[in-house]
């Protein structure tokens, strides 16, 4: 019996870690159809002096870029598919 106890602690441990929490944030609910274009959205981008080495949709529906600004430092930002806007970011 003991060591039935040890073993669902043991697998209710490796659940719980599991179930951390995403550090993509949620950048709106809205049907695709109603999100911009991703080739125009990323062209915007680069017309705005951006550098895009990396361009992803995530589980939290965004637009996610890796890259570099205008000013050439290293950037991770999370958009709005909607409008664009920036729902997070992370520079270097």
């Amino acid at each position: 019996m003991k060591k039935l106890c040890s073993l669902a602690l043991v697998g209710a441990a490796i659940t719980l870690g599991g179930c951390g929490v995403s550090s993509d944030p949620q950048c709106t609910t809205q049907a695709k159809d109603t999100w911009m274009d991703e080739n125009e959205f990323q062209n915007q981008l680069k017309d705005e002096g951006y550098t895009i080495d990396k361009f992803e949709v995530t589980d939290g529906q965004c637009y996610e870029i890796y890259g570099k600004d205008a000013n050439g430092k290293n950037v991770e930002i999370y958009f709005n598919p909607v409008n664009g806007e920036v729902v997070k970011e992370e520079n270097d």
